[in-house]
């Protein structure tokens, strides 16, 4: 076994001994370190290199980072304005359907047809109702459907159209009979952004339309003011807090409604104002030749061509100061062409010395928790109205109770009393008359709720209707309802079913 010394001592003394073979040695030791230390600087490069890389991915990432929250900020303020504008679109935009119908069928006592209507007496020709409930035989129909939309700088716009359509026949099929109409196409503007100071609240409308501001005795089937047309006008000019004015111009064609070849037109400028619960209506008529029409009577009389209509109204929101309820009252007042002052505009053959006073008020009121009671009086008075020297006088009483017997039935009494004396001097060959008419109601009515609210609906009536009229009465045409076969005085029961709806 050699020794480590003697090793170590052998190796020396060998290196000592051949210096050439000791150089070559260092120098390959070099070569190697000089070649070690090069591939060393080539890793570092190739470090630094990644570094760098991965300094830059990092910053790329962070981009990348940067760039998704400000594309999930801008999504989320893009939803945002979107569910915004959807609200808008739901509140203020869209489509709506609205509509009013009636139909029912009447008979008489011996299961026989009769004759019925709100107007069926002879002052019913200039505008005397008698109510209602138990006595109409017609199918009518009104379908609206109205466009709304606002913008994004605050105005709104509507168009609304109305399909209606009257029918007394009771078959399902009715085409050859039928009134279908458009009765309303119109277009209003309103909160413009560039009208200010009394306009800065007001709407625009251009069309054919009933007036907005319209108001009846529904359950009379009586307006108290009707005005409707073609033409243009402005809605709620508003001149202080507590006054604000309409203003319009209707043109509308003599004659009846439906002819469309009558060359007389007739056209009506007003200016409508409210100051709180009051309402002052003035109105001018103009219509160049109407004059030339002639009426038909025994003393021929032309036609007026101009005229004037005012009325002043009263709308509480009690029953006439007294108790909980509403009221509302109107006094009209009308001179030549103006002296139809229920249907404003309606009738060219006034003469132009015309002139006739209306007084309308209703009111609505709960007498306690089971029975509601709604009172209405109409009267008017109009001389010279299609010959001079010619009068019409009527007045009626209507009073309506209704009794709940539970939430979804109540029993509906009504009675009417009209008197009347007309004195047309031979117009249409009507005969002068005098007399008074009754009318009385029972009517078992189911509805789905409010059951002693007046002015809800649905409701399916059953009835029963008594009236009767003084025999004077049959004498004053030979084209109307009284004295006609099956139908004079003395007594008349009516039986029938019918449905009213609006919604």
């Amino acid at each position: 076994m050699i020794r480590k010394s003697h090793l170590a001592l052998a190796i020396g003394l060998t290196l000592a001994g051949n210096t050439s073979y000791a150089e070559t040695t260092l120098n390959s030791l070099e070569a190697r370190l000089a070649a070690m230390e090069k591939r060393l600087q080539m890793a570092e490069k190739r470090t630094a290199a990644a570094e760098q890389r991965a300094s830059d991915a990092e910053q790329n990432v962070a981009k990348l980072r940067q760039q998704a929250q400000q594309n999930q900020q801008a999504t989320q303020q893009v939803t945002e304005r979107t569910a915004a504008i959807e609200n808008k679109t739901r509140a203020a935009d869209g489509f709506e359907f609205h509509g009013y119908a009636r139909s029912g069928l009447i008979m008489n006592d011996a299961a026989s047809a009769t004759k019925s209507g709100p107007y069926l007496t002879p002052a019913g020709e200039t505008g005397g109702a008698v109510g209602r409930l138990g006595n109409e035989n017609n199918t009518y129909v009104e379908l609206n459907l109205e466009h709304k939309q606002r913008l994004e700088n605050g105005a709104t716009t509507r168009f609304k159209v109305m399909l209606a359509d009257g029918q007394e026949s009771y078959n399902d099929w009715t085409g050859d009979t039928s009134d279908l109409n458009i009765r309303q196409a119109f277009v209003e503007l309103g909160s413009l952004p560039t009208f200010n100071g009394v306009f800065k609240n007001s709407t625009l409308w251009a069309g054919k339309r009933f007036d907005r501001d319209n108001f009846d005795i529904h359950w009379l089937d009586s307006d108290v003011l009707f005005l409707a047309g073609t033409g243009g006008g402005i809605y709620d000019v508003q001149w202080n807090e507590t006054l604000k004015s309409n203003f319009s111009i209707y043109g509308r064609n003599f004659g009846d409604i439906e002819a469309i070849d009558n060359t007389i037109q007739n056209y009506i400028v007003t200016a409508n104002n409210f100051a709180g619960p009051w309402q002052f209506m003035l109105s001018g008529l103009r219509a160049k030749d109407n004059d030339r029409r002639i009426s038909p009577a025994q003393r021929n009389e032309h036609a007026g061509d101009s005229g004037i209509h005012g009325m002043l109204a009263l709308h509480n929101d009690s029953f006439y100061g007294l108790r909980d309820g509403q009221a509302q009252t109107a006094l009209l007042y009308g001179h030549g062409l103006g002296a139809e002052v229920k249907g404003l505009g309606s009738d060219g053959n006034l003469t132009q010395d015309a002139n006739t006073w209306r007084l309308a008020t209703y009111g609505v009121t709960p007498l306690n928790s089971r029975w509601s009671f709604a009172p209405a009086l109409l009267a008017q008075q109009s001389k010279d109205r299609y010959i001079n020297g010619d009068e019409y006088r009527w007045v009626t009483l209507n009073a309506r109770l209704i009794q709940e017997i539970t939430q979804n039935f109540a029993l509906a009494y009504e009675g009417s009393y009209q008197y009347m004396d007309l004195s047309p001097l031979g117009y249409k060959n009507r005969q002068a008359v005098n007399g008074s008419y009754y009318k009385l109601t029972f009517a078992p009515t189911f509805k789905v709720a409010d059951i002693g609210d007046f002015f809800t609906r649905p409701e399916i009536r059953f009835f029963a209707s008594w009236m009767d009229w003084d025999k004077s009465l049959d004498n004053y045409a030979s084209d109307d309802a009284f004295g006609s076969s099956g139908f004079t005085a003395g007594g008349e029961w009516n039986f029938g079913v019918q449905m009213e709806t609006w919604f």
